[in-house]
């Protein structure tokens, strides 16, 4: 029984993502990017070819973010909000 209550436990907390991430995600074709998140993601992340985007909303707050690959193939994603400003780079 204490291992039925443990594994429980366990995918309860895969399931509801222990609490974090963000509210909504919307996939973006990537010409309906604002330009400068687009610029922000160019000069961050010189040489990647930007291919795809989502927003996520969290509250009132939305973040964008932008994936592609790099020259040497590698995948790159950078969150970036409206106004600019970096949140995260990969």
């Amino acid at each position: 029984m204490r291992q039925y209550l443990c594994v429980s436990s366990v995918l309860v907390l895969l399931v509801s993502g222990c609490g974090e991430g963000f509210e909504k995600t919307e996939m973006l074709p990537i010409d309906k990017v604002p330009e400068k998140v687009i610029a922000v993601a160019k000069e961050k992340l010189p040489g990647v070819k930007f291919d795809t985007a989502w927003t996520e909303k969290d509250g009132d707050k939305t973040v964008y973010e932008v994936r592609g690959k790099s020259k040497d193939g590698k995948t790159r994603d950078i969150k970036i909000t409206p106004d600019g400003t970096v949140l995260e780079v990969d």
